[in-house]
This record gives C-alpha cells, structure tokens and sequence, in this order.
C-alpha cells in the first residue's frame, strides 16, 4: 500500500514564489530555505532588517521543490537545503556561485506526538495500530528521507509504511500532528520547538540515518547578489549562531 499523501496547510509554493517575484524590491535579497528553519530564519531576518538593511525575502518549502524551482530559472539569491543531495543537484546545475557553498547547520530526528508520553521507536507500529504518521514526502523531502533511512535501519519501515500521512514539506507534517489529523509525526527536533502543540515522544538513533546537514550557497544571476552576500555572512554571526543554537540547531 502506498502511503497516503495530504495537501500542505501551509501556503503553496507558488505563491510563495510569487510573493518573492513581486514583492521584492531591486536590493532586498531573496532566500529559497528549507520549511525547517522558518521559525529561526523568520527572527534572523528580522534583526537584520532592524539593523537597517534590505529585509529578506523568504520562501519556505521541501528542499527538493525549493531545488527544482532554481533549476527551473526561479530568481533567488541564497538556497538553504535540509541535506547536501539537494544542494548537490542545485551545484551540477550550475547555478551555484563558486565557493560560496558552506555546511551551516545540523539537526535531529524525532517522533512527535499530538499527545504527551513517552513511545518506545520499536513499539511504534502497535501504538498507530490504524492512525496515521505523519511525514514529509519520503522519496524527495529530506525530512522524509530521514525518516524512512531511519525506519529501515530499525526494522520498521514495511510496517509503518500503510500508515504514512505524506506531506509536502516537514513544517505540514508537524502541523497535522499539532491540529490532531495525525497523532504522531516524524519531524526535527527544531520543529517540535517551534510548536507548543505537540509533545517529543520519542528521538531517533544518530546512527540510524545520514548526518543531517543544512548547506547554504550564494546563486548565481540572483535579483540582489551584493546585498545577499552580506546576508550570508551574517548568517555566521554570534548573533544568527545564538538564534539557530537557541532553536535547537547544532552549528556546523
């Protein structure tokens, strides 16, 4: 059986686009990230602003989207992937700017669940019995990669698998979990943070799949290469370091 597939609740990617196309004014740099780094992003951009630059333009989705899109000519400045296989296509494109690209972030795996109480990972398939789990798209978005990589190496992928909620990018999974269409959902640990309404029941074995690796690299053509430059540097300072760290990210 396939796993079942819901609609994002977050606002598509093409309006998401559309906002960065139309919105953006000649120096405000444009930011294609990873859905997982919206709360922390969200705050970083916003200090920068505060400091008297150019505000950042923003568009949160699934890595893989997000690489399609600049593979595709959509115009953006930084490209902010959830692991390297999405930066690594976006690379033998073409598009990236030579030595520009650096690993920022790293991240970890959970279980969350609508409700408190521990789970044990091995046990899973017994507590969902016929509910749904939610995840992100398991062949293309990281987060879903992640987490079947981690299934598989457990034992318990052909279980969980019927029983997969897909969705379009990790933030939508997390939030079929904190609304209740799913009572348990695979996301990052940074996720659960950012969302009061679920509850860590579980977290995955480091060992169990790939590092989790967030690269970041300046684009080619984009609308404000200068202003995005500066951008990409503040994104290692101690103040940007002590937002991603306070969040859960661990700095690479």
């Amino acid at each position: 059986m396939r796993p079942t597939r819901f609609a994002a609740p977050l606002v598509t990617l093409g309006l998401l686009l559309l906002g960065a196309t139309t919105e953006a004014r000649a120096a405000d740099p444009v930011v294609f990230a990873a859905a997982s780094m919206k709360t922390a992003l969200d705050e970083i951009a916003a200090d920068w602003a505060a400091e008297g630059h150019a505000a950042p333009v923003i568009s949160y989705a699934g890595s893989s989207a997000l690489a399609k899109q600049i593979l595709a000519g959509a115009p953006a400045d930084i490209f902010i992937s959830a692991n390297e296989k999405w930066m690594d296509e976006v690379e033998k494109g073409g598009a990236l700017v030579p030595d520009t690209r650096r690993d920022l972030l790293g991240n970890a795996l959970v279980l969350v669940g609508h409700d408190a109480g521990d789970v044990a990972l091995a046990d899973l398939p017994a507590t969902l019995g016929e509910d749904h789990l939610a995840m992100a798209l398991v062949e293309s978005v990281p987060a879903g990669q992640y987490g079947k990589a981690a299934f598989e190496s457990l034992g318990l992928w052909a279980e969980i698998e019927p029983h997969v909620a897909q969705a379009d990018n990790v933030r939508a999974a997390l939030a079929l979990v904190a609304t209740g269409e799913a009572p348990y959902g695979v996301v990052y640990a940074t996720d659960a943070a950012a969302e009061p309404k679920v509850h860590v029941v579980a977290t995955f074995p480091e060992e169990s799949h790939p590092p989790i690796t967030y690269p970041v690299a300046l684009l080619k053509d984009g609308p404000a290469t200068e202003e995005a430059k500066a951008f990409l540097d503040y994104l290692g300072s101690a103040k940007a370091v002590g937002i991603f760290d306070a969040q859960g990210f661990t700095i690479k």
